[in-house]
């Protein structure tokens, strides 16, 4: 249930409320708005009733979330949530640019890709270590290994690094060696994963799944938000459809549809439903001009011989080229790339 107070409500009616909700066992999540200072109450609301608030000096409105993700929901949290990671803030008007192989195959390939990109303005580093792959038999990542690169390359540039979690008892890794943890299309609902990581305090990058549509990708969401873990960041890779010119069907309609349903900040990657880098470059300029938060997209120095999706990652001067261009989508929208 959200409760809307006047814009002139004093401390002491806000308090009065307050006091109610407490003293009933429920728990409230104050947003301040544009003019008025809302509270989402959490729990079992069924006892309550939105005319019930409405008598509440000080109070303007009151009614229900009808959506089952309460706190991911716009109605609960009206202005965009900003997810802070190192020194650059996510969901406001910068933009940020997550970049790298898609595997990291060994130290020093890591490196030479890690410090051109950063030089071309990429603002986070990504690769996987614990690699998910359809084939059993296909490159399965570093593990343990991999994570200690990528740790010691965000040191050396003083850049965050994102990569991909598989399994629970792997958290701990996470926790110590990377600054953004990726939850994978794959793993989107897979609860288990997604509790424990509730309760964990660094920012969560949750992939939507292959078939998944919007709200189910939002209640996932709501599996982190309602244990705890706020710092949520979505990633739209594209989903399973019947057309079968690119891997997947990149929904860019679902920028727009997030930023209407909820608060969280939102990035594309469009390298994986695209399979070819040829694609991946408009429709990285089309997801900033969707008005995306950030991107996410592969790059190799040496593609062809690439242990995983060499085929959709760009050179580093195509990535040159096209931090170029969505600068100048970017400004066309009031906004910059964010810089480390």
């Amino acid at each position: 249930m959200i409760i809307v107070f006047k814009p002139n409500a004093t401390k002491a009616q806000l308090k009065h409320v307050e006091n109610y909700l407490t003293s009933h066992g429920f728990e409230y999540h104050p947003s301040q708005g544009h003019e008025n200072m809302i509270y989402g109450i959490i729990g079992d609301t069924q006892s309550l009733t939105p005319e019930f608030f409405k008598v509440f000096d000080g109070v303007s409105n009151a009614f229900r979330v009808q959506e089952s993700y309460k706190r991911c929901s716009r109605a609960f949290h009206p202005r965009n949530s900003i997810v802070k990671v190192g020194k650059i803030s996510i969901g406001g008007n910068k933009i940020a640019v997550m970049a790298g192989p898609c595997s990291i195959e060994n130290k020093d390939m890591l490196n030479n890709i890690s410090k051109e990109i950063v030089g071309y303005g990429a603002n986070m580093i990504r690769g996987g270590a614990f690699k998910p792959r359809s084939s059993p038999y296909a490159f399965q990542g570093l593990g343990k290994e991999g994570l200690l690169y990528l740790r010691e390359v965000g040191d050396r540039l003083g850049i965050p690094v994102v990569s991909e979690i598989m399994a629970i008892g792997d958290i701990p890794l996470f926790q110590e060696y990377v600054d953004v943890i990726q939850i994978g299309a794959r793993n989107m609902q897979n609860f288990s994963l997604l509790k424990e990581l509730a309760h964990v305090k660094k920012p969560v990058l949750l992939k939507r799944g292959i078939s998944a549509t919007v709200d189910e990708w939002l209640n996932s969401a709501e599996y982190l938000a309602s244990k705890g873990n706020q710092k949520i960041m979505l990633c739209e890779r594209g989903i399973r459809t019947f057309e079968k010119s690119t891997r997947f069907t990149l929904d860019l309609s679902s920028v727009p549809v997030i930023k209407k349903k909820s608060h969280l900040p939102i990035i594309v990657d469009p390298s994986h439903p695209m399979g070819e880098r040829e694609l991946v470059i408009p429709m990285a300029r089309a997801a900033i001009a969707a008005g995306a938060d950030g991107i996410m997209v592969e790059v190799h120095n040496n593609p062809d011989e690439a242990l995983s999706d060499g085929a959709q990652s760009l050179y580093p001067k195509q990535f040159n080229e096209l931090m170029k261009e969505i600068e100048i989508i970017a400004g066309a929208l009031g906004k910059t790339i964010a810089k480390n």
